[in-house]
Formats: C-alpha cells, structure tokens, sequence
C-alpha cells in the first residue's frame, strides 16, 4: 500500500503513469494526497498552469479525478489552510479560487516574452 504525496494535479496525465507503474509494480493500492488545493484556473503570475480546458480539476469531481487517475483515494490540501500555514500572511489564491488581485489578459499571453 502506497500514499503517493505530490504538489498538485494539473492535467492528470502524469499522475496516472505513475500510479499505473506503481500497480504494475505490485502496490496493491495507492493512495494521493495534494499539497495544494485543486488548480481550478488559469495562472498569469508565475506558475506554469495553463488555459482551464486543460486543468482536470476544472471540469471533473475529485471523485472523477481519483477515477481517472486509478487512485484509491485522492486527498487534496483546503484552500483555507493555505492562509493558516502562513500565518495570515497576504496570498494569491486566484489559480484555486479565481479571484485575480488585478485584471487578466483576454488573449493568449503565453510565450509573449519569447
């Protein structure tokens, strides 16, 4: 039995190789736990995740997700907690909430600086 612990699910795809590999391998269950709350949106200030058509937490349960993922069970970090680990401290919790401190781009902005 295995409790697989990562940062985040964002597309799915490489959590389900892995959990694949691991049953492959003989865990005869394999139990996810996220540190982070579900990436519901889109980030426009630094973190790499993308437009929401391709955030699996945006349009699946985490019952789905733990389906489509073959996990046994899929646990994910509460957003409230976020704010109780640093203290109080000012955060940006738009990718998990979708409230931006400021505007968005409306168009595609990715590779903009390249």
């Amino acid at each position: 039995r295995i409790v697989l612990v990562d940062d985040s699910i964002v597309r799915g795809t490489t959590m389900a190789n892995l959990i694949s590999m691991l049953k492959q391998a003989g865990a005869r269950s394999v139990h996810v736990r996220i540190s982070s709350p579900p990436f519901l949106y889109p980030c426009y200030f630094g973190t790499d995740v993308p437009t929401e058509g391709q955030l699996i937490a945006s349009s699946h349960s985490r019952e789905e997700i733990c389906r489509m993922i073959g996990a046994d069970s899929l646990g994910y970090l509460p957003i409230e907690s976020l704010s109780e680990m640093t203290g109080g401290l000012p955060l940006c919790l738009a990718c998990f909430d979708g409230h931006y401190p400021m505007g968005v781009p409306k168009e595609n902005i990715r590779n903009i600086l390249e």
